[in-house]
């Protein structure tokens, strides 16, 4: 009999790599939906900003003499805060708020304290100039109370004190806590260790995944924190793969939010009939393969395209290695994937977090890894490593039956593949 193939084209480094798939295996190939933006950046803010979700104009919703704190993220996040604050510090000053009421805070999370150049670069040095400018500071918190989940509302004193609150973000996909944006701008974004440590190590619960709101015991312990410390209003942006914005959502920070993840998963979210036996991705070549810990979402995501004991093997070509040094530490020293998820329990660590996060989706299926490292390498990661695509695919087929359904994902890490009864139900 006549066995056809599909010659498909995959990003490696720098490189398209062929691959051929049987076409009696080929279930689907999952790829983000393609827009068209017909708007300047200038002019996707503007028309945010005077159609607001579920609130009032920011201009009638702040009165004169107020102190207003705009929260907005640290330089470790894409977030064009240089485009999008000027507008709003703009419509603040017509409002009556003069520059002197007006407070930026980076939220930093556990990340390091910018320098005064990063700063500058964050906001634009023109309100740089005229805008006072501050780190979260852990050291210096209001304690409001506790979620009831036990999380402790540990907050940086000037957002606490201030009398409105204005929070800036990108959305996009978090593979714990459902979605970036809204609320964490303050949770984890201007709160302590402690507290982020308590909300994090919720992250291995089975609900607690990717472009889920509802349900997600780490979204929801972070959106409890409004009911000790209200958010007046917010700015979120989605980016395309350039980083500009392509949408801009404006006004009340669950419902605008919510508008912003709906967009979000019109782009991104995937529907497939069922999970396959074998599912390869890719993150779609450099630098989104630059190493591991940058490859790791990619995986993340295709956990939810793979049965439970099938076959995802991970085409990454890792030049730079591992990566983040306590994601690598974890990894290389860990005696066995389950470790380092009960480690996470116990005490939550950056990089760390992502190492229990491989290690999860491990609990699902087999990993097979095509990569630069060495096998010795890659075995010390728990992957099972293999020379080449075509040598990896040989394999999970031999392991998984010649009828095995086999799923491509050219862009793993922009790609969330749900399966359509969970659509439905």
């Amino acid at each position: 009999m006549t066995r056809y193939e599909m010659k498909l084209f995959l990003g490696y480094h720098k490189a398209q790599v062929e691959v051929s798939i049987p076409d009696q295996n080929l279930k689907g190939i999952l790829k983000p939906r393609k827009t068209s933006v017909d708007l300047s950046e200038h002019d996707i803010l503007a028309y945010a900003l005077t159609h607001p979700i579920g609130a009032p104009l920011l201009n009638d919703l702040v009165k004169s003499g107020e102190k207003v704190v705009i929260v907005t993220s640290d330089i470790t996040r894409p977030m064009p805060t240089a485009k999008v604050l000027p507008r709003v510090v703009e419509t603040l000053n017509h409002a009556g708020i003069q520059d002197q009421d007006i407070t930026v805070v980076f939220g930093l999370g556990v990340h390091r304290k910018h320098t005064p150049q990063e700063q500058a670069a964050l906001v634009g040095q023109e309100l740089y100039a005229r805008i006072a400018c501050f780190d979260s500071d852990p050291t210096d918190v209001v304690h409001l109370g506790e979620t009831t989940r036990g999380t402790p509302v540990d907050l940086f004193r000037r957002v606490v004190e201030a009398d409105r609150r204005i929070c800036l973000g990108n959305i996009e996909y978090h593979y714990f806590a459902g979605f970036s944006g809204g609320m964490k701008a303050i949770m984890p974004g201007v709160s302590t260790r402690q507290a982020i440590q308590v909300n994090h190590s919720r992250m291995v619960e089975a609900t607690a995944i990717t472009g889920k709101i509802d349900d997600n015991p780490v979204r929801e312990d972070i959106d409890e924190v409004y009911k000790f410390l209200p958010v007046d209003y917010i700015v979120n942006v989605v980016l395309g793969e350039d980083k500009k914005m392509i949408k801009a959502f404006a006004g009340d920070v669950f419902q605008a939010h919510l508008a912003g993840c709906q967009y979000l998963d019109s782009l991104y979210k995937v529907e497939i009939d069922e999970p396959a036996d074998i599912v390869i991705v890719t993150p779609g070549g450099f630098p989104k393969d630059i190493n591991l810990y940058q490859a790791q979402k990619a995986l993340d995501n295709a956990k939810h395209a793979v049965k439970a004991g099938g076959i995802i093997i991970l085409f990454a070509a890792c030049q730079e290695g591992l990566g983040e040094e306590v994601f690598k530490q974890w990894l290389l020293h860990a005696p066995n994937p389950y470790s380092m998820i009960t480690r996470i329990q116990q005490n939550f660590q950056l990089g760390g977090h992502k190492a229990a996060a491989i290690a999860m989706v491990m609990e699902k299926a087999a990993v097979y890894l095509v990569s630069d490292f060495s096998p010795d390498v890659a075995r010390k990661t728990f992957m099972t490593p293999f020379p080449d695509i075509h040598a990896a695919l040989q394999h999970a087929l031999s392991q998984k039956g010649p009828d095995a359904g086999i799923l491509v994902m050219p862009y793993g890490g922009a790609t969330l593949p749900i399966v359509k009864s969970r659509v439905s139900a």
